[in-house]
């Protein structure tokens, strides 16, 4: 989507200016195949695994992809981190040997617990009702299996 929103906005009778901002880098080719398209990227320092942004921007495109910092930068979850840099090694040593979308097709299965509630169910908000009314440091142990059974019974 992004290559032919490019390609649309380029041959717009209007012309407009954009910003256009990705981390894809096959887009770095339009300005070999589109006239008025030019790269430029945001210049930055690596300090060890960390990445610091120099709020410059430098033409041509960037080289690297730097989705994965930004989002720990952001505060993502660790687990989420974790995935997103198994699935770049998988395409990083695929990529060489095979087609993109191929690499794509045969990345593994992310090893995470799929949950068994919808977080938008009517199941999941009474759960979580139930949940956030129990001061469990006042709970004793049969009450605490109380209610969990009573949690219990609504997955059923």
């Amino acid at each position: 989507i992004a290559w032919s929103i490019v390609e649309f906005l380029h041959s717009s009778p209007h012309a407009p200016k954009t910003l256009f901002a990705t981390h894809y880098h096959e887009l770095n080719e339009l300005e070999n195949k589109l006239s008025r398209v030019k790269n430029y990227h945001v210049t930055h320092k690596e300090a060890g695994n960390k990445i610091i942004f120099l709020r410059k921007l430098a033409a041509g495109g960037s080289t690297h992809s730097f989705g994965i910092h930004v989002a720990k930068m952001a505060g993502m979850p660790p687990l989420l981190i974790k995935r997103a840099n198994e699935v770049l090694k998988q395409l990083e040593s695929k990529h060489v040997n095979e087609d993109i979308g191929d690499a794509i097709k045969n990345l593994s299965s992310p090893k995470l617990q799929l949950s068994i509630f919808d977080a938008h169910s009517q199941a999941f908000e009474e759960i979580r009702k139930i949940l956030e009314a129990v001061d469990i440091n006042r709970l004793t142990p049969v009450e605490a299996l109380l209610k969990l059974q009573e949690v219990k019974n609504m997955v059923k």
